[in-house]
């Protein structure tokens, strides 16, 4: 009797693990095809209009350090305006500053292309000094950090670029250059400007 109980248990017990597999099996590959979706929608994430958020008139407090990568802990600072337009209904926009200080004058320009295929923007920056564009900074904004990387050369020395957008509110935001000559190890920031929206 016994004997018999304990086989129609193991029976029960062994039909309901079967039952239950298929829903297993499912609720793995559900899981599975969750995350894969949230990858892919992160992947698949349309930037164009991540500089929105900038077009108008700013006041810019912008602090430059004087020769960077040497050792030098001299800075100069600047106050001025940047004005952001809007092109190709977002997809580009246009930076313009103008800014002067104890170091004199300073005139820049910054171009902003978003690619919609590699879906990464590309700054072009330009000064009134140079009068060409450098090489392009690319990258993308997450969670809403903007980072943006190139390489060049300083001093006849390949560096790498890293311009970094970050603490973004409607009326504010910040701007960081560093540069890099050890491949990325360490940074060094030469260049940050806040920027205040100016109310119209």
């Amino acid at each position: 009797m016994n004997t018999c109980r304990y086989l129609r248990s193991c029976l029960l017990l062994g039909g309901l693990v079967v039952s239950l597999q298929p829903m297993l099996v499912w609720a793995q590959a559900n899981s599975v095809r969750k995350g894969t979706d949230q990858q892919q929608s992160l992947k698949n994430r349309d930037g164009q209009h991540d500089f929105d958020f900038e077009i108008g008139t700013w006041k810019t407090q912008l602090r430059r350090l004087l020769k960077p990568l040497t050792g030098s802990t001299t800075w100069v600072e600047y106050e001025g305006t940047t004005v952001v337009r809007k092109v190709w209904n977002g997809r580009a926009n246009l930076v313009e500053l103008v800014a002067d200080g104890p170091a004199g004058h300073f005139e820049g320009l910054n171009l902003r292309l978003y690619n919609p295929e590699s879906r990464q923007w590309s700054l072009n920056f330009a000064s009134s000094s140079s009068g060409s564009l450098s090489v392009p900074t690319i990258g993308e904004f997450k969670n809403g950090r903007g980072e943006f990387y190139d390489q060049e050369t300083l001093n006849g020395r390949a560096i790498f670029v890293r311009f970094v957008i970050s603490d973004v509110t409607p009326n504010s935001c910040r701007f960081e250059q560093a540069f890099s000559d050890d491949g990325g190890k360490t940074w060094e920031v030469n260049w940050v400007a806040i920027d205040t929206r100016v109310r119209e």
